[in-house]
């Protein structure tokens, strides 16, 4: 086998009708700053480094659906994101924007919803 390149995943993209709608709701949500903007994409940086979020426009963005039944556009990605405390961190997303999703499969972490459909989790 060959030897491997260097690579680095720097973030994750999703996407949304208006990128810079979803950017304002994760900025919110998380803290994070805007670190480049150009139209239909926005990109964000964690204040401690690490991999970013970015967001781009789709014109034909289909809002997926979570839980998915056949037929149903599925969600392609999720965010995990770790918190101190579950009921403070879940009246913090919904002040930010997100909505408790229906559906909650453990205990011990809460799915939401931004305000584009995309599901994350708040986990323990």
């Amino acid at each position: 086998m060959e030897p491997r390149p260097q690579m680095m995943v720097t973030g994750v993209v999703l996407d949304a009708p208006d990128a810079n709608d979803l950017a304002a709701f994760y900025q919110r949500l998380l803290g994070w700053s805007v670190i480049s903007e150009d139209p239909g994409w926005v990109r964000l940086a964690a204040p401690a480094g690490g991999a970013g979020l970015s967001f781009q426009t789709e014109s034909d963005y289909r809002r997926p659906v979570w839980p998915a039944k056949p037929g149903d556009p599925q969600m392609s990605v999720h965010l995990d994101i770790q918190v101190a405390d579950l009921e403070e961190a879940g009246r913090h997303a919904e002040k930010a924007g997100a909505t408790l999703a229906d559906f909650q499969p453990q205990d011990d972490v809460r799915v939401y919803i931004d305000p584009d459909g995309h599901p994350f989790c708040l986990y323990l």
